[in-house]
């Protein structure tokens, strides 16, 4: 067996649809300059060109860099002389898109650290979710995110945002507003809110949310308890998150279980190979290979925590590590999928953070479903598709409380394939495997051929 040097363990360090945190290392390619000059060379903008350059000139997954000669393109960068920080990361996004790859991607610093918020599940604020009335445009707390400080300080769903900080939100997009409530933890912010024609004050202490990924429930259908579990992003909570949800849902006695993926975009690749190992036993769940061709095979490791029926919900926003889970779901004949075909982006990206505080997205491999599937621009195909309405994809919009209910025509469809899968069964209750094994398959959670 051998390991690429440049991919010690995948499943630890990518993401799909997202991306690994890793520090970069000093230039490989400059010149033995004296400290003085090494020390303006760090801070001038063309650093930060190189340090992405390198990145990419290591790491990018195609070594010949859609045919372009990629150590001229570095002179050609370095010789310019720019304006601003603002041309600079113009001229490395011309860079960047010479390789035609849209994952590819040059990131500013408030870029950058929305995606690792996003990725790591935690955001610095209050923890509320705002959204806008459908007729009046007026700001409302959607609701309180669970242990926020909003939460601890009453603040309700419903309740109207008349101000923050002294400015009135008349006028205000969600986006803006959710910017002026976000700060420094420790720092403080002063919400106007009314309720029920009441108006009133409440200040609230930032902190570091930790944003649920995982929402999960019991649902009685026709004599069935089904344990419903809707992952809206592979986090690097998600896999603790998901864990809880199956063992609750475990004690519940549920009969079988439907894991929602609609809209899941992706994320921590370790994420969704964690995930997998929850629903299977045995089998392959990922294969990837990186740019010298080196494989890599992702292992189910004997530790689920079911074998009851699933059913998986997926649909054309369910993307890369939502394809993976589905994929190794479906090619070892774990779960049902239904839905509509999904994104198809078949590729993993690593993220950088560079010197001054923007980062850099590159795709470092292509990976396949266990059957050797190449979903790129294809997707996963469900076993059972079921295609909504204009009307109905508006009315689940606008009624996001039915989703998940029998008025989801993708969630009744599973209810549906459950129930004559449960009748099937001489107990009415399945606690055998229900997946098939891989032969030859190691027990090993990771192996490399």
């Amino acid at each position: 067996m051998t390991r690429s040097p440049k991919f010690p363990n995948l499943a630890r360090l990518a993401l799909c649809g997202g991306v690994f945190l890793s520090s970069v290392s000093a230039s490989l390619f400059l010149p033995a300059f004296s400290s003085s000059v090494r020390a303006a060379w760090e801070d001038s903008p063309k650093a930060v060109l190189d340090e992405a350059w390198q990145i990419v000139y290591r790491d990018y997954v195609d070594p010949s860099f859609n045919q372009t000669n990629w150590m001229a393109l570095r002179e050609e960068l370095l010789e310019k002389d720019y304006s601003s920080t603002e041309a600079t990361y113009g001229a490395l996004r011309e860079a960047l898109a010479k390789l035609e790859d849209p994952y590819t991607r040059f990131m500013d610093p408030e870029q950058y650290q929305a995606l690792t918020n996003q990725t790591s599940g935690e955001l610095s604020g209050v923890g509320i979710r705002l959204k806008a009335d459908a007729v009046t445009g007026l700001l409302l707390i959607e609701e309180p995110i669970a242990n926020s400080p909003a939460m601890a300080a009453g603040v309700k769903s419903g309740d109207r945002v008349l101000a923050i900080d002294g400015a009135q939100t008349l006028g205000m997009e969600v986006n803006q507003a959710a910017n002026l409530i976000r700060g420094e933890v420790g720092t403080d912010v002063a919400l106007t809110l009314s309720r029920d024609g009441k108006q009133f004050d409440v200040t609230l202490r930032r902190a570091r949310i930790e944003v649920p990924s995982v929402n999960y429930s019991v649902k009685e259908e026709g004599g069935n308890e089904i344990g419903y579990i809707h992952l809206s992003q592979f986090t690097s909570h998600a896999a603790r998150e998901m864990r809880d949800a199956i063992r609750t849902l475990n004690q519940e006695n549920v009969d079988a279980f439907v894991l929602d993926l609609r809209g899941n975009p992706g994320g921590l690749l370790y994420s969704s190979i964690d995930i997998a190992r929850m629903w299977l036993d045995t089998g392959t769940i990922v294969k990837t290979v990186d740019r010298d061709s080196h494989n890599e095979e992702l292992l189910a490791n004997h530790t689920s925590l079911t074998h009851l029926p699933l059913v998986v919900l997926v649909d054309n926003n369910s993307a890369s590590s939502s394809e993976i889970l589905a994929g190794a779901l479906q090619d070892n004949h774990r779960a049902t999928i239904i839905g509509t075909q999904t994104f198809g982006k078949a590729l993993v990206q690593s993220l950088h953070p560079l010197s001054d505080g923007s980062g850099i997205a590159v795709t470092i491999a292509h990976y396949y479903t266990p059957n050797g599937t190449d979903i790129s621009k294809k997707g996963v195909i469900p076993d059972v598709e079921v295609r909504l309405s204009r009307r109905e994809q508006q009315q689940l919009a606008q009624n996001p409380a039915t989703i998940g209910t029998m008025a989801d025509p993708h969630y009744s469809r599973a209810v549906m394939f459950l129930e004559s899968s449960l009748l099937a069964q001489p107990t009415g209750r399945s606690n055998q495997l229900s997946e098939r094994p891989v032969e030859g398959a190691a027990k090993a959670g990771v192996v490399q051929n």
